[in-house]
């Protein structure tokens, strides 16, 4: 599983002795968990036609009903739909290629009107497929994460606009906006419309032979919708060049990234301080037309002074990017920490510059994606607290009864679980969904997955399940994975070590050396052989085990942070976000170790 995240921009303010400080706190933001979708029905002529002792329109209206039954109350759906005024006759071709209506604005759902609206709809006229795609996208909101749902039965009698061209330009605009399509008993030639219209935007295309499947299908690409990725920070512009990257000061901040292309960020580094540089791209959901060509590689390279370069390298690859992963690529750099000699370029304090490089495209991926930036700068330490823990945390059965959450498409807007316990959600295919529990200085976290039985797409359908741990700072700690058809039930299992600032002197706990907000992330893939897993219950038990204990003492502060101590924001960031502690303090000693002047190359595989 890729290796994502989003961090911290803004949080509370407080002053730690007589200096400010922006420490690594995750503080859970507000933007919205769901993504505005809006649905788009089909009410041509053709859904008159017979499917289960009804019509097509009849088995639409169940499934809608049945999304809406289960659709989060904070999220905001809309509905649009096309063919109900006038007939399909050629005499009211004219008018029948205008007749789209948007019946619900896509805001908080408001359950019992939405379903009034689906249950007044009436088959009769026109497909007008490309008109209505434009105008569900125009009734979205202007900016943020969009999806659209459509559901057809044929492809559309009334191009041009040819609503696959129609995906493409929205795209093209720079939309955040996801199409996923539904062919409802469709014939070759809509299938292939349906699916180039999805598959223009990173949307997903989905075949329901009748009504029954439609049923089964509809709430799963609906929910699945609902949760896309959110990538959001305060805007910035990365340039070409070294000499004309912005300044970044500590926060988080977006940008888009092209193929192959080269972005340089500045930061100015204080004396014994350490830089903490991180780059995230998500990558739509879709099925690739290679298999052996599905792969997105991150690069990033570190610069001092007169355009010199240090030698720090990362790189990430994501080798199943059609899945809808996020890459995540940090650099941490302590040479500030080190005396500044003149004929050292990369030592001292200064200005450092961050190269991010989209290097390896895959052959689904679009032009440009957003890319979160995030930047922090963090001191040394006085005391760094009590030794390492290197022993995993041992699990334990919860006893208490299992609560319903619903976890979120992104770091973002993650599900709070409140400590230990047994929570349950249903995963669709092809979904990543995240959690978050809070961990304090001292505690560890283990915890199990169960993947319910579900009876599986089909006999030959096999997918896999995955589950990662990922640390405040956005580094994998660890992920299990394993076959799954949904013909039995299968588990999965992860376990942190107690959270000390001086695990970051081991190399194998590394990155469980920082309090705060820890997430787990599941997913349910995509299976071989068949569009998708039905629906898929899942369990986490969850086991939050040691006492909170002190943590270090930061240079030029007598206290010892902890994971809930509110700090002061330094730069330009306003966007709340569940995150990342980073911390800035006039002067400091940096002790994060290990990263020094190697290449590091870090290559992800998931199955």
């Amino acid at each position: 599983m890729p290796r994502i995240s989003t961090l911290t921009a803004a949080l509370t303010a407080v002053a730690l002795t007589a200096l400010p400080a922006l420490l690594p706190v995750i503080a859970q933001a507000d933007p919205e968990r769901y993504a505005p979708t809006m649905l788009i029905l089909d009410a041509s002529g053709s859904m008159e036609r017979p499917d289960q002792g009804g019509t097509m329109l009849d088995s639409a209206k169940r499934a809608v009903r049945t999304f809406v039954e289960a659709a989060p109350a904070e999220s905001s759906v809309g509905l649009t739909t096309y063919g109900t005024g006038t007939s399909n006759s050629e005499a009211d071709k004219a008018a029948g290629c205008r007749d789209v209506q948007v019946l619900r604005q896509p805001t908080v759902i408001d359950k019992p009107a939405l379903t009034t609206a689906v249950d007044g709809i009436h088959a009769r006229g026109w497909t007008p497929m490309g008109t209505a795609l434009r105008q569900a996208a125009d009734a979205l909101p202007d900016s943020g994460p969009r999806s659209i749902v459509l559901v057809s039965d044929g492809d559309d009698t009334c191009s041009p606009p040819d609503p696959c061209e129609v995906a493409r330009e929205l795209k093209q605009q720079g939309l955040d906006l996801i199409v996923h399509s539904i062919g409802f008993a469709v014939d070759d030639k809509a299938r292939a419309q349906l699916t180039c219209t999805a598959q223009a935007t990173g949307g997903t295309y989905s075949d329901a032979a009748d009504g029954a499947a439609l049923e089964r299908i509809l709430p799963r690409v609906s929910s699945a919708a609902l949760r896309n990725y959110q990538a959001t920070g305060t805007p910035i512009t990365g340039t070409d060049a070294i000499a004309t990257a912005p300044v970044a000061k500590a926060g988080q901040y977006l940008d888009t990234l092209g193929q192959r292309e080269k972005r340089y960020y500045a930061v100015d580094v204080p004396e014994g301080a350490t830089a903490h540089f991180t780059g995230i791209v998500s990558f739509p959901r879709g099925r690739s037309t290679s298999t052996s060509n599905d792969m997105n590689a991150l690069d990033l390279r570190l610069f001092g002074r007169d355009s010199v370069e240090c030698g720090n390298r990362e790189r990430e690859l994501e080798t199943r990017s059609s899945d809808g992963a996020a890459l995540t690529i940090t650099k941490s750099f302590d040479g500030a920490a080190e005396p500044l000699f003149e004929s050292d370029k990369c030592t001292g304090p200064g200005r450092y510059t961050f190269e991010l490089t989209w290097d390896l495209v895959s052959d689904s991926s679009s032009d440009r994606l957003p890319v979160e930036i995030l930047v922090g700068i963090e001191p040394g330490v006085t005391d760094p607290g009590p030794a390492a823990s290197t022993a995993a945390t041992t699990f334990t059965e919860p006893t208490s009864p299992a609560q319903a959450v619903s976890g979120s498409g992104s770091f973002t807007t993650a599900a709070t679980l409140p400590g230990g316990g047994s929570y349950t959600d249903t995963v669709q295919s092809g979904e990543y969904v995240f959690y978050r529990v809070r961990l304090e200085w001292g505690q560890g976290l283990a915890y199990r997955v169960r993947f319910a039985e579900t009876g599986g797409a089909n006999s030959t359908a096999a997918s896999n399940v995955t589950t990662t741990l990922y640390n405040p700072l956005g580094s994998e700690i660890g992920a299990d994975t394993n076959a799954y058809t949904g013909r039995s039930s299968t588990e999965l299992r992860l376990a942190s070590v107690p959270i000390r600032y001086a695990n970051r002197d081991s190399y194998n706990v590394r990155a469980q050396s920082v309090a705060g907000w820890y997430y787990l992330a599941v997913k349910v893939g995509i299976p071989s052989g068949a569009d998708a897993m039905p629906p898929t219950p899942v369990q986490l038990d969850v086991t939050v085990a040691g006492a909170a204990e002190r943590g270090p003492t930061y240079l030029g502060s007598s206290a010892q942070p902890g994971a809930d101590q509110p700090v002061a924001v330094s730069g330009p960031a306003t966007v709340a976000r569940p995150w990342a502690w980073y911390v800035l303090i006039g002067a400091g000693v940096a002790l994060i170790t290990g990263i020094g002047v190697a290449i590091l190359v870090v290559s992800r595989r998931r199955d």
